[in-house]
């Protein structure tokens, strides 16, 4: 019997839906909803490049292949564009109908060409020659019909033009490129006192686009935007330099085939046509949207100085003893250290590495980079340490989306430095936030290790919510060594992992034991709970095992971030089932397994379950929980290096 299941494409749309809830919640600062505008914009242009991409692809196979997908790839798409047509709709209404007005009230004036008073569009001609002339680019279509390139996510304006001697003549057609990767998408213009004018790039582009075709009447003009397949298409099975072949892929990223043809839904049917035939494109790359499109250069909206409009500064609190102690390792070693970021400054582990790097009892550092800042104090640290004799080596993935030529350059970095860079390899995404610190004390070497949901990267730890955990505990610290030795010789360990649950080996098996045992003391009649925070949930097999609990009598609680395939609420079979989601000022992207387990309650922080070996978990021994007497604290640690897809959500960077 199947499940119901939401389809991860569909469900993905609701949870940008709920980024764009934050949009028109008169409760959010004024400018922090503009910025949530930014962030559903930027989500959406990263899933038209990847996702429907990727289903646009699976239109084109064969009968046999769409016979083993359980969906329809021609409905799937169909029931997308549907969705964003609504959601698009409702983007317009909330920027033009709730946030203009509301700037108003705040003296801050978006103004269209027509609004202009004789200072302004004197500012707006002198402007435009002086600063956009070098960028705009105008290119007539008509005459030969040339088949113009359009750079993917960069804003176009269609204009439609008549020769102006010829008044008879046939319509001709032209497009002019917005130079907003070169300038301000928001540009000041002078104002009266108390006033902040503002006029967007697009609309001084409007203002003198006659310029540009000396010769011909300017109709009108319209905006439009191509965005293309940015998805790598890797083989991961196959043999070769993966590393050469991604780097082969990011060449072609930015001239990949069309993914959504977004355009002004005033946009007259000629002009429509036209521009379908000039840029080969159909029915389904199509999509209408407003007079203005890239709605993520809200990001840089300016704020005048209003930091009332804005969230409260909430500035971070030092860790109570890792923050600026000159010896991070003592510390560990007295007890696990916990940090929890936002609310945590980041420095604890920026500070941990710099320490390790200068201290010269350690040996070796060790370390998993996923994403990182483009000014990295930790990578740095790992420099550092070559210089000053330590061995160091770093996993790089470079399979991280959208990461992966920042990757590849920190590798090449690196390597040039003296890290031993180790690289992805077929087979295995490495989503695993791991470090682990060699340090000789009393003539015998003892391992400390970081485990973290978060990256190594200190710019997303200023928004992003996530637990790190620093610890010498030879259980663990055993364990995070042989994943580097999976990782750096990609043969599997010799032992079994018994207290960590890791991707590939044990994390699915374990996750299904521990569910069981729920299941088994509901159906005795004893409490039986389950809590669970996660980015996604979508895998079929654990949605299958969680309507199975809860059909059991196991109460369940699921806060679930982004992408939800579980159905719940339904008779029969999910009606033990609590779905949340939190979409707020940070970034939920920490994970969290909660067991009750005879009231044990055997707390899990972890990664997504990807795995294929079993191990059982038991009774006062589960894999991965510990009891430590200096603490007093459970708790178990989980790392995968397992596929995960990234759900994203303030453009995942």
């Amino acid at each position: 019997m199947d499940i119901p299941y939401v389809h991860r494409d569909i469900s993905w749309l609701s949870f940008n839906y709920r980024v764009l809830q934050e949009a028109m919640d008169p409760a959010v600062p004024l400018l922090e909803r503009l910025k949530f505008l930014a962030i559903y914009s930027s989500n959406l242009d990263e899933y038209f490049r990847i996702r429907v991409a990727n289903v646009r692809n699976l239109k084109k196979v064969g009968k046999k292949t769409k016979a083993e997908l359980d969906f329809v790839p021609r409905d799937l798409l169909r029931n997308i564009h549907q969705i964003v047509n609504r959601q698009q709709a409702e983007v317009a209404n909330i920027f033009e109908n709730q946030i203009v007005p509301e700037l108003r009230k705040h003296n801050i004036y978006i103004l269209r060409r027509m609004d202009l008073n004789a200072e302004q569009r004197a500012f707006v001609e002198s402007y435009f020659h002086n600063n956009l002339l070098p960028f705009v680019m105008p290119v007539l279509l008509v005459k030969q019909r040339i088949r113009a390139f359009l750079a993917n996510a960069h804003l176009y304006l269609a204009v439609h033009l008549r020769q102006r001697k010829k008044p008879l003549a046939p319509s001709e057609y032209a497009l002019v490129k917005i130079p907003s990767d070169q300038l301000p998408r928001f540009v000041a213009l002078p104002s009266a006192n108390g006033r902040h004018d503002l006029i967007l790039l697009d609309d001084i582009v409007r203002h003198s686009v006659s310029w540009l075709f000396p010769g011909y009447d300017i109709q009108d003009t319209y905006s439009i935007k191509l965005t293309r397949d940015a998805e790598l298409y890797i083989d991961d099975e196959f043999s070769g330099n993966l590393v050469q072949k991604i780097k082969n892929s990011l060449s072609k990223r930015q001239v990949g085939p069309a993914s959504r043809f977004v355009f002004d839904r005033e946009m007259p049917d000629h002009l429509l046509q036209y521009l379908k035939e000039t840029f080969d494109l159909g029915k389904n790359d199509m999509l209408p949207e407003g007079r203005y499109h890239n709605n993520f250069d809200f990001f840089k909206f300016p704020d005048f100085g209003m930091y009332h409009l804005k969230n409260k500064p909430l500035p971070p609190l030092p860790h109570p003893v890792l923050h600026d102690t000159d010896d991070p390792f003592s510390a560990i070693r007295k007890k696990d250290q916990m940090l929890h970021v936002p609310y945590q400054s980041y420095h604890a582990v920026v500070n941990f590495f710099e320490h390790a790097a200068k201290d010269p009892k350690v040996t070796h550092i060790k370390v998993i980079q996923y994403r990182v800042a483009r000014r990295s104090k930790i990578l740095e640290a790992l420099m550092e340490a070559v210089r000053e004799g330590k061995q160091v080596s770093a996993f790089v993935e470079i399979k991280a989306r959208f990461d992966e030529a920042a990757n590849l350059e920190w590798g090449e970095r690196l390597d040039r430095a003296g890290v031993r860079v180790h690289y992805s390899f077929p087979g295995v995404k490495v989503h695993s936030k791991l470090a682990l610190v060699r340090r000789m004390e009393n003539g015998k070497p003892r391992l400390y290790a970081y485990l973290a949901t978060g990256n190594f990267h200190e710019e997303t730890a200023q928004v992003y919510s996530d637990f790190g955990i620093f610890t010498t505990d030879p259980r663990l610290t055993a364990e995070v060594s042989n994943v580097f030795t999976f990782l750096e010789n990609i043969k599997p360990p010799r032992q079994e992992f018994e207290h960590l649950l890791v991707g590939k080996f044990n994390l699915r098996p374990a996750l299904y034991a521990l569910i069981d045992y729920e299941i088994a003391a509901a159906k005795a009649n004893k409490p039986a709970k389950i809590l669970i925070k996660t980015n996604s949930l979508e895998d079929r097999d654990i949605i299958r095992k969680l309507y199975e609990a809860s059909r059991a009598g196991v109460k369940i609680q699921l806060i679930v971030r982004g992408i939800c395939c579980l159905v719940p609420g339904i008779k029969g079979q999910s009606e033990n089932i609590e779905i949340i989601s939190i979409v707020d000022r940070y970034l939920e992207h920490a994970r969290i397994f909660i067991f009750h387990h005879d009231g044990e309650e055997n707390v899990h922080v972890q990664r997504r379950p990807d795995a294929t070996q079993p191990q059982l978990p038991h009774r006062n021994g589960v894999p991965g929980v510990r009891q430590r007497p200096e603490t007093g604290n459970q708790g178990t640690h989980g790392s995968a290096t397992g596929r995960q897809c990234k759900s994203p959500y303030s453009g995942s960077k």
